[in-house]
């Protein structure tokens, strides 16, 4: 099958070539000649981008994958991985401080994006709350890939804008050539002061055996932005609250509401530290792979504070008084993996999988040195799953999931109660190839019960989800449609909150009684694949019932905005695009230029208005002169303002940014070192997300000058 090229990221689908021993960026099998056969193929990145998400390699994806590694990847390695991947079309991030961000897709977050590790779910809580980190080592994980397509219901039915898969290399997948395998990711960030180092060693024992180790380490003092921390809005507000304040004669409150509104340059509190460390081991021949791995997952990052929404902290002995503490969240997960894979011959089967996660993951959450609320969560997943060997163009996967997860949170501020929840689910996904004409099926069921004993309420729920994708090839270009009915159980969030949450600095109130979410969803595309020519366009469309948001209702509780769960039928539409194009070559080096687009749109019916955090239109396109040695790129991206917003949600101001980056590579694209010089928002342009929770007082950063060292040897 010819490989699809999408704009600034290649995915090859190899449907019948691409094994589970030799994914991408663990070439160390591969010959120089192959690798560079690769190369070519891909005329803006220095590397073939293969998918080889479990449950999804040698399967056609009718809607499309992209995915960032390699160079690309360490260039754009930040602390979180939502902020990694916003250049990607129909991705945004939740941005709520450097040491939480979360990927948005197609204006979806939290329950309804799967974030995967190796292609089972990351066993943390970001998908929560906002204010939760992302548990994924960003510096020793070797690609990232959003999936979207009939194939994303193997992961869960609530995937309704997508999945996004890291694959590490923590459990080996091949036998290196070398006596030791090392890879090294270095860089430094001026925005933030940000440095980081991460490294793995690959070590084969034997013949069959692997182990490998790995660690990293990122520590960053608070965020510089361009301008004014807070946004026009909230500086108006402090500005007025100063006037009247001081027409009362309270000249010390004025005062200190004056200096919040100018505040500008570093956001507050907003520092990170991180380190990691794992190991792992895996037995691998000709009959199948078998290993086990074991990480811990350690960072401390602050957590802005929202001004006009103060937690607060006790100072002094008794009678002392009350002021604000800035709030700090130290979180640690210790986790242990499975996966094992056996070959089945020429049979109707292939393959069986089998691939299974534990974590223990603890996070405090601290009101000055004093702790304030303590969330503990021990999380279990499992999947098998076998593969069937093609048969007349006829190839599929099939198997079953479980997920359990105990969470408890402890302290004055806990607003979640205890609660247990344990899900089943069935899947198939078959894939059909008459001629030019291409067909995927995919089914799945699931069942979830939620049970929350100190309230004496226990949920069950049961889902069917479906989905059909149909596309037709004519010569380099494919055409085709996807449809699903999808269903999602509601979180223990949404059904039991009700207290406040010192780190979102609002006061949550869930809805025991909502439904399953179901929804309808549809998208048309167009692929083109030439020799010096590529683009991609989807239009997708989703119809919701019971569609449940979290949405500020304007009350106040214990001096906290109250945010509270609704449920409504709601419409998303949305379109995205993406091109690139080889122009010739000049002196040694090729000339390409690249775009980006996308749009979404959503509403809640019944007078629901818009929905809330919904990202606004984006334009992205950037040039690049490519060689052997050398690349230089520039690119400029612009985002819509967004006034199209829920009630109490403040408008975000459109911005555009310049960036630019150069790559040296001194011992050409063989030998796997390169040098990364890159500037980022050139113009110190003050720049929000839409998508953010926080942006009206957590700005992006301003001009960041980075440098990065990528070897592998």
């Amino acid at each position: 099958m010819k490989p699809i090229i999408y704009a600034k990221f290649a995915v090859s689908i190899t449907a019948v070539s691409i094994a589970l021993s030799v994914p991408a960026d663990a070439q160390q099998a591969e010959d120089s000649s192959a690798r560079q056969a690769a190369q070519d193929d891909d005329f803006h990145t220095e590397k073939e981008i293969v998918v080889t998400a479990p449950y999804i390699e040698r399967l056609d994806i009718l809607a499309g994958t992209s995915a960032v590694s390699g160079e690309m990847l360490a260039e754009k390695t930040r602390a979180q991985l939502g902020d990694i991947l916003t250049s990607l079309p129909g991705v945004s991030a939740t941005s709520f401080s450097p040491g939480a961000s979360r990927p948005v897709l197609r204006g979806y977050q939290g329950n309804r994006v799967a974030v995967l590790t190796d292609g089972i779910g990351n066993i943390d809580v970001s998908n929560t709350s906002a204010d939760h980190a992302v548990t994924i080592d960003t510096l020793t994980v070797e690609r990232i890939e959003v999936l979207r397509g009939p194939a994303v219901l193997l992961f869960g039915g609530q995937a309704v804008g997508g999945a996004v898969n890291a694959i590490d290399k923590r459990i080996p997948r091949a036998i290196p050539d070398e006596a030791i395998h090392v890879d090294i990711l270095a860089g430094y960030g001026s925005a933030a002061d940000d440095w980081s180092g991460g490294g793995s060693i690959d070590v084969p024992l034997a013949d069959r055996v692997v182990v490998h180790l790995d660690g990293s380490y990122r520590k960053s003092d608070d965020l510089r932005t361009a301008g004014f921390v807070l946004s026009p809005n909230l500086r108006a507000e402090a500005l007025e609250f100063a006037e009247d304040e001081e027409g009362e004669g309270n000249l010390e409150e004025a005062q200190e509401a004056r200096e919040l509104a100018a505040q500008r340059g570093r956001i507050p509190n907003s520092a990170v530290k991180t380190w990691t460390a794992g190991g792992g081991i895996a037995f691998i021949d000709d009959g199948g792979n078998l290993g086990v791995s074991y990480s811990i997952y350690d960072t401390n990052y602050g957590v802005p504070a929202r001004p006009g929404a103060a937690h607060h902290h006790e100072e002094g002995e008794e009678g002392g008084e009350e002021g604000e503490a800035p709030v700090t969240i130290g979180l640690r997960q210790y986790r242990l993996d499975f996966r094992g894979e056996v070959n089945l011959g020429a049979g109707l089967f292939e393959k069986l999988r089998l691939r299974a996660g534990y974590a223990d993951y603890t996070h405090t959450e601290f009101e000055g040195d004093e702790i304030g609320t303590v969330f503990n969560s021990q999380g279990i997943e499992a999947r098998a799953e076998i593969v069937q060997n093609e048969r007349n163009g006829w190839r599929g996967a099939s198997g079953v999931q479980y997920q359990s997860r105990d969470f408890e949170a402890i302290g004055a501020e806990a607003f979640v109660p205890p609660n247990k929840t344990r899900a089943y689910g069935l899947f198939t996904l078959q894939e059909f190839k008459f001629g030019d004409l291409d067909t995927e099926v995919a089914l799945r069921f699931d069942t979830a019960e939620l049970r929350a004993d100190t309230l004496g309420v226990t949920r069950a729920f049961n889902n069917f989800s479906a989905a059909a994708g149909v596309g037709y090839n004519i010569g380099d270009l494919k055409i085709g449609a996807n449809i699903s009915r999808t269903g999602r159980a509601p979180s223990v969030e949404e059904l039991f909150s009700n207290g406040p949450h010192i780190a979102t600095q609002a006061f949550e109130i869930g809805d025991p009684t909502l439904k399953s979410e179901r929804a309808w969803n549809g998208e048309l595309y167009a692929r083109y694949d030439g020799t010096n020519g590529e683009f991609s366009a989807t239009v997708y469309t989703n119809r919701f019932d019971n569609f449940i948001y979290e949405a500020e209702t304007g009350a106040e509780e214990d001096n906290l905005p109250v945010f509270q769960y609704f449920q409504d039928d709601a419409r998303v539409w949305g379109v995205e695009f993406q091109a690139a194009a080889r122009l010739g070559s000049y002196g040694g080096f090729d000339l390409g230029v690249d775009g980006v687009a996308d749009y979404t749109r959503a509403k809640i019916s019944g007078g629901g208005g818009n929905a809330p955090r919904i990202p606004p239109l984006r334009l992205l396109g950037g040039a690049e002169l490519t060689s052997g040695h050398f690349d230089l790129r520039g690119e400029v991206e612009y985002s819509d303002a967004q006034n199209r917003i829920a009630a109490f949600e403040t408008p975000t101001e459109g911005f555009t940014l310049v960036n630019a980056s150069a790559t040296w590579r001194p011992f050409g694209r063989d030998r796997n070192i390169a040098l990364i010089a890159s500037a980022n928002n050139l113009f110190d342009v003050t720049a929000r997300r839409a998508a953010s929770f926080t942006k009206d007082f957590v700005p992006l950063a301003g001009r960041d000058f980075r440098v990065t060292a990528r070897l592998s040897f």
